[in-house]
């Protein structure tokens, strides 16, 4: 919790605020799936690391010694990776044992899906290029929550909606980051785009996240997608009349309303 706590002040208090053992599975996958991202987005290491680190993770996955193989595969670059990276194994260790396979799936996916954006230079041209990079990195996180709810206790959701709440909380990010990425000299603007038509899709997936939220019976999955849900709709608004982030009050005022 310490760690999640330095890496994400959307998560941390909704995860943190989720009964034991589902708390331990959602913990395990966000940790898991910061580690890969920070690979992803490191500015030192060249892309050919990335790509090699990042498909890495897959193959690791898939080993019979998952601790081992991770450990292995990390340990040349521990100089320059961060600790949340470094110690991608124990934080596979802390799920439950019946809900690793779904985390050990969907990270797995993840990185392998991460390495092949790297490998084409995050290349958007079109809105479907832009709905194939949101769903990797984000839209398979709905979809791996959903199966985490279900798991837990028999919650059924829309998977089209579940991706949307991904998706729609990965393009705010985009939104706020343009400038920040265009100085790595990335886009994930399609042709075209400007601020308003990104608004406007980030605005479309965020209805679908609130329907797919309102779905959702009185519980734990509602009560932690209601936090980052609400936080997205506010930093778009935020975006909208000219803001940038979300000031640490503001975030303590939704939060407190929400839950």
């Amino acid at each position: 919790m310490t760690m999640l706590k330095q890496t994400s002040r959307t998560f941390y208090i909704p995860i943190s605020n989720l009964d034991t053992g589902l708390k331990e599975a959602v913990a395990s996958a966000y940790l898991c799936m910061r580690a890969i991202d920070e690979i992803e987005d490191h500015e030192d290491l060249a892309d050919t690391i990335k790509i090699k680190l990042l498909a890495g993770v897959h193959g690791a996955f898939q080993a019979p010694d998952i601790t081992q193989a991770i450990r292995q595969l990390l340990m040349p670059y521990q100089a320059v990776l961060p600790d949340v990276s470094m110690r991608l194994d124990e934080w596979l260790v802390i799920c439950p044992p019946t809900a690793m396979p779904i985390v050990k799936q969907y990270i797995a996916k993840m990185s392998l899906e991460m390495s092949e954006w790297v490998q084409n230079g995050w290349k958007i041209h079109t809105e479907e290029d832009l709905d194939r990079y949101t769903y990797s990195v984000a839209g398979m996180v709905g979809e791996m929550l959903s199966e985490l709810w279900m798991w837990n206790d028999g919650t059924v959701t829309d998977r089209e909606k579940a991706i949307a709440f991904g998706r729609g909380l990965q393009a705010v990010n985009i939104l706020r980051n343009k400038e920040e990425d265009a100085q790595r000299g990335v886009s994930f603007y399609p042709d075209g785009w400007g601020f308003k038509e990104m608004q406007q899709y980030t605005r479309r997936n965020l209805q679908l996240a609130d329907e797919y939220i309102a779905d959702l019976k009185k519980g734990p999955a509602l009560k932690f997608c209601k936090v980052p849900l609400a936080l997205a709709h506010a930093t778009v608004n935020l975006l909208g009349a000219g803001g940038n982030k979300l000031t640490r009050d503001m975030v303590l005022k939704i939060v407190s309303k929400v839950t």
